[in-house]
Parts: C-alpha cells; structure tokens; sequence
C-alpha cells in the first residue's frame, strides 16, 4: 500500500512484513502543460531533470543524472534522459535505481532533485510526481505529488537517509528553488542534510 507524502513527511522503507528493502526506484514524471494557440491547444515540450546526490554526512560525494548514469561505487544508476516527459498519469519518464545494500557505509543520504534543463518554470508543468517503488515486488511504497506550479526551475523533491538502526526511510522535501542543473541546486539542498 503507498502512502502519499506531504512536504516534510517521512516515511520507514521497509516491507508491510517489517523487513528492511534492498533495491527500490525512484522514479519522477511530469507532463508539459499545453499551450493554446490559435487552432487550440497545442502540445509543448519540457526537459526536466532528475539527479540523485549522494552525501556523506553533509558532504557531497558523488552524483547520477543525465550526463553521469552510474554511481562510481554502482549502487546507484540512472536509467535514461527523458527530453519530453509526457508518459501520463502515474507513469515515470525518468528512473532511478538505487541498491541500498550496495550503498557505501560513508553514505548517509542520497537526495533527489528535478531541475528544468531547457529553462521552463513549473507553471508550465503538470502531473508531477516523485515516487518511490520497491523494485522487487513493483509495489509503490510513498509517492509525492509537485503541486503548486510556481516560477521556480527546480526542486529538491526527497532525500533516502540512513536511520540509526541501519535502515532506511524517505523525507519528502518539496523545496522551489531556482536550477537548471544540479549544480545550482546545491546551496538550497545544504538546509535539509
């Protein structure tokens, strides 16, 4: 059963029988919103991006998106750039896949950010979501809706953390800033380490 995370919810990542989960996906989808023109409405196109930053402690150590598909230790692998978005109602155009049994131990959280590469703001995107799937069972375990729109160009959508047990859980963060890379992302994620 999933569980629908408000801004600053968190939620334990472990099976309804309490075990502790070994690969899950994070997974963001989003459609542009159409544009009326003359003829009516007309379909756009809008390149958003999901990056996953891994950190140790409040340091960052290493990052996944677009340009870089693979952690340098390989617990963690971006499927694919989705230039268009657009797959439709609950479905993902960008994955992430994360083992968080092959996380290194040096890593307490890996955070999740989406940013408009080609520059849109997100008034210009609807049915945006970031969700998180157990990938050996395909049950969606938390999902967070982007609702709002706004003239911001990212957003630091989630973070994974290490709980003090060795387990992990999930925080919906769902902070605007202004980003069209990760890069600039950076000093708005520093708050929520």
């Amino acid at each position: 059963m999933s569980v629908s995370l408000n801004k600053g919810q968190q939620v334990r990542l472990r099976r309804p029988t309490g075990e502790s989960l070994s690969l899950v996906r994070m997974g963001l989808g989003w459609r542009a919103v159409p544009k009326r023109g003359l003829f009516g409405l007309k379909a756009r196109q809008v390149d958003l991006d999901a990056s996953a930053l891994l950190y140790a402690e409040h340091v960052p150590s290493d990052v996944v998106f677009f340009q870089h598909l693979v952690s340098n230790d390989g617990s963690i692998r971006h499927t694919g750039d989705n230039l268009v978005g657009g797959s439709g109602p609950g479905g993902d155009d960008e994955s992430i896949m994360v083992d968080l049994t092959r996380i290194p131990e040096r890593i307490t959280q890996v955070v999740f950010t989406v940013s408009s590469y080609t520059g849109q703001n997100f008034a210009e995107v609807e049915n945006a979501h970031c969700r998180l799937v157990d990938q050996v069972s395909g049950q969606e375990l938390a999902r967070y809706e982007l609702a709002g729109g706004g003239a911001h160009t990212g957003q630091i959508m989630a973070k994974v953390y290490r709980e003090p047990d060795g387990g992990w859980g999930m925080q919906a963060i769902g902070a605007p800033a202004r980003a069209r890379t990760f890069q600039d992302l950076l000093p708005a994620i520093e708050p929520f380490l």
